[in-house]
């Protein structure tokens, strides 16, 4: 009788890896050559890397299709959005990260695109846009309103419209959703996020299970030079080994703490899709009273990425582009793996001060 297939959690830990061979390397050693001897598959530093390839094939199996590591989240997109035909439409959240709808605003101020942006919950808004659109772009959580879409709804009204739809899965990871598996086309990654977990490294990814289309985003990588560094993306793969227990503790921690914080004062409206690692709350009292709240904190941390080990938080409407669909008192959380009770001591002291 074969042996059943690994579970996720255990090939995070073991994908990736050297041939079990006496006195091999336990780990894929970090590769630093832009030339190599000619007769091979690499050929050239811009083409490949063994290191990017020890961390792709564990991010392309969690996600069920091929990955591309980039040299940034915004890279990895920008690849993608090169498959946008001149003057094809876009459908995109309200809300979603500002680097991405940048880009997709950029190429609408060059004729090259036309942008339309559609509440993600609205489904049957969401898939009537989908019927015109050359490429439809989801977060799902979004950022940082963490609105929920219907993902294999949207993915069969594109594919009937011959659109492509594209997934970001920063937020919720392959441990939690997988958008291949619901008729995705590509998957994009800011592996900077929870995939690597530590704060210490800027990297994307890019997953596909397209051959055409992979080989598109690989000649678009190297075109381009959007590659990443080899030490960046040792690190990705170090920390990506941690996901399955880094999220297991962050998304319990989320939980409590998004139990603790409805029932406080100075919280009007909590948002959290069920799972993840990621909450945001809508402070009474506006902006000044989330700002309060910002400058309270002492062991959360005020910064504007997300997905480490450590908490941290921050007011997105402090950012002059961001949607209007996001509340000027919402505060984003990106919840670590720190005690819960040490996190609720000083975020509740820090909402105390809201009101004030």
């Amino acid at each position: 009788m074969p042996n059943p297939e690994p579970t996720p959690a255990t090939r995070l830990v073991t994908g990736g890896r050297p041939a079990h061979t006496p006195d091999a390397p336990l780990n894929e050693p970090v590769t630093f050559a832009s030339t190599y001897h000619a007769g091979g598959d690499i050929g050239y530093g811009r083409y490949g890397n063994p290191t990017w390839s020890a961390f792709e094939d564990v991010l392309g199996d969690l996600e069920g299709g091929r990955a591309l590591a980039f040299s940034s989240g915004l890279a990895g997109s920008s690849a993608v959005l090169s498959l946008l035909p001149d003057g094809g439409t876009i459908v995109a959240p309200e809300c979603a990260y500002l680097g991405v709808l940048d880009q997709m605003r950029q190429l609408e101020t060059l004729g090259r695109a036309t942008l339309v942006q559609v509440d993600i919950t609205d489904t049957a808004a969401l898939t009537a846009a989908a019927r015109t659109a050359s490429m439809v772009w989801l977060e799902s959580p979004s950022n940082p309103n963490l609105d929920v879409a219907d993902i294999r709804a949207v993915t069969d009204a594109a594919r009937a419209a011959g659109a492509r739809t594209v997934v970001d899965n920063t937020f919720a990871t392959p441990l939690l959703q997988r958008p291949l598996d619901l008729g995705a086309d590509v998957v994009v990654h800011s592996a900077t996020k929870m995939l690597s977990g530590h704060s210490d490294v800027v990297l994307g990814a890019v997953v596909c299970g397209d051959d055409d289309v992979h080989g598109r985003l690989d000649t678009h990588r190297r075109l381009h030079g959007a590659i990443p560094g080899p030490m960046e993306t040792f690190l990705a793969l170090r920390g990506v080994r941690t996901l399955d227990v880094r999220l297991e503790r962050a998304q319990a921690n989320a939980a409590e703490l998004v139990r603790r914080m409805s029932g406080h004062p100075a919280v009007g409206l909590v948002r959290y899709p069920g799972f993840g690692t990621m909450c945001s709350v809508e402070v009474t009292g506006g902006a000044e009273a989330a700002d309060r709240v910002v400058d309270a904190v002492r062991l959360w941390v005020h910064s504007t990425s997300l997905g480490g080990v450590e908490s941290s938080l921050e007011r997105r409407r402090r950012w002059p582009s961001e949607s209007s669909a996001v509340a000027e008192s919402l505060l984003r959380l990106s919840v670590g793996v720190e005690d819960v009770d040490d996190l609720w001591r000083d975020l509740s002291r820090a909402l105390d001060s809201a009101g004030r």
